[in-house]
């Protein structure tokens, strides 16, 4: 196979897109609505799981209501757009991308992020060019990305599952690809802890420059 066929499917919030404090800020927007103390980066990325309803239990120490579900990620999408002018791409992400697709490598890039929002946000930053697919969520939020995923490595065509690396901040993105056949290093600076990302049993590292050398001799 050649280098064609070795190709990385992003993810973007908490890896491509360095956005971890307008997360929390905004996920402490929300909980204050119910009455919830606000949470540390290091709280959230201990704590943070998905389904989110499963997060919000955690905090809550019981399951949200339909009601309450709906209105607590209202309110966290409501303030989370709000603070994305302050957020910019995670350092050196720019450079990885020109030199992985300048290598003859291909890329995509596979978010939980709102399509509609996800596309333009990609564009703004100018490196749309560098990616064969740009797919973000078009159901519901706060749901596993492996079936998104499947359907993402399905639209590639002929690159196979196995010559796939995934590169994303949370477990979610682990158990996505090794549900698609393909494979996974997870970066630590998003929504997870370290510890959490190990409990996967794929490689971690702490730079995206780490992750694509990872990749690289994975594929």
């Amino acid at each position: 196979m050649g280098k064609q066929s070795a190709h990385i499917v992003w993810d973007w919030n908490g890896t491509l897109f360095h956005d971890i404090e307008a997360v929390v800020a905004a996920s402490n927007a929300a909980f204050a609505q119910f009455g919830l103390g606000p949470i540390t980066v290091q709280q959230y990325r201990e704590l943070y799981c998905v389904p989110i309803p499963r997060f919000y239990e955690r905090l809550m120490g019981r399951v949200p209501t339909q009601s309450e579900w709906l209105a607590m990620d209202g309110a966290f999408q409501r303030h989370y757009a709000g603070q994305l002018a302050g957020c910019a791409l995670t350092e050196g992400a720019e450079e990885l991308l020109a030199g992985w697709g300048a290598a003859g490598r291909s890329q995509s890039l596979l978010s939980m992020y709102g399509h509609a929002e996800l596309v333009p946000l990609v564009r703004g930053f100018g490196i749309d060019a560098w990616f064969t697919r740009v797919d973000g969520r078009v159901g519901p939020s706060g749901v596993s990305k492996s079936e998104a995923m499947a359907r993402h490595l399905a639209a590639l065509g002929e690159v196979p599952a196995s010559r796939v690396v995934v590169i994303g901040d949370a477990a979610d993105d682990a158990v996505a690809a090794r549900a698609a056949g393909a494979e996974a290093v997870l970066y630590t600076g998003g929504a997870h802890s370290r510890g959490s990302l190990e409990a996967m049993g794929v490689p971690v590292v702490d730079s995206l420059a780490e992750a694509v050398a990872v990749a690289e001799r994975m594929l």
